[in-house]
């Protein structure tokens, strides 16, 4: 790898990329970090053998910049990096709801921006990364970004008008797992298993489940009949979660999450 990359904010997200990016090849001297702590800048120099830089600098010298920062936080960092990035960097934006016009107004006129939606277990390179390219991106910047990001697990290119369905989708998708295994533990718990055996029950069933999915390429409903049988146990769970509205109640909830997406891309937070 040649070109130098700057990840500004590095939080969970920004050091899973960082680390993400040094296993695929990446070296840590084409690699620059910012963070508001002189601490945590030395807890990153130490541990990975990056140069931690302030953010105007890292605007200098870095290709690509990679603002890894909280959404409320992107306008005052854009601010910052407005007088000193030129329009020929890339600048790739992972925070939520913040949509590529916003940047590209802050920036340089012809600033090649892309939008990326990355997932949490990034954190343990399964992560899948949505990427949007802005009005000024080509097709190299948007594939040199997934070389990026597909260092921590997937990435699927939509157009920008699908970011907020995607983040629904797979951006929040994780916590909708997490709450589900949380409640079968309770019910693991209410039915006699001790919790920390509910618990492992659960996992490795939705860890073998996300697998056969992955891998066998059948549509979900057939895998659900291969494990259904006529007036068995299952069919009888099923019975119950339809007669509950779980399918309605996820479809609402993923159309509020898109909504709330929506919101915080227009400024409405």
């Amino acid at each position: 790898m040649t070109q130098t990359v700057a990840v500004l904010g590095t939080g969970k997200i920004g050091e899973a990329l960082l680390s993400g990016m040094i296993r695929a090849g990446w070296r840590s001297a084409d690699l620059l970090v910012t963070t508001r702590r002189s601490d945590r800048a030395e807890e990153l120099r130490n541990r990975y053998g990056v140069e931690p830089v302030t953010n105007a600098e890292a605007a200098k010298r870095a290709d690509t910049l990679i603002l890894a920062v909280k959404p409320q936080d992107m306008g005052k960092l854009l601010d910052e990096l407005a007088p000193h990035t030129a329009s020929d960097r890339l600048v790739v934006s992972a925070a939520a709801g913040i949509t590529t016009a916003f940047i590209e107004e802050r920036l340089a006129a012809g600033t090649p921006v892309v939008r990326v939606m990355p997932n949490t277990p990034v954190l343990v390179d399964e992560g899948m990364s949505v990427i949007s390219a802005g009005s000024h991106a080509t097709p190299a910047h948007v594939a040199h970004t997934e070389e990026i990001f597909g260092g921590v697990g997937k990435t699927l290119r939509v157009p920008e008008s699908q970011q907020d369905a995607a983040t629904a989708l797979s951006g929040s998708g994780p916590a909708y797992f997490y709450f589900l295994v949380e409640a079968m533990t309770d019910a693991g718990i209410l039915l006699g298993l001790p919790r920390a055996q509910a618990h492992d029950l659960i996992v490795q069933a939705a860890i073998g489940a996300a697998v056969m999915l992955r891998d066998s390429g059948e549509h979900p409903v057939k895998l659900r009949e291969a494990v259904t049988s006529p007036a068995g146990t299952t069919i009888s769970a099923i019975r119950e979660l339809e007669n509950h509205g779980v399918r309605a109640a996820l479809i609402a909830a993923l159309e509020a999450a898109r909504d709330r997406s929506r919101a915080l891309a227009s400024g409405n937070g």
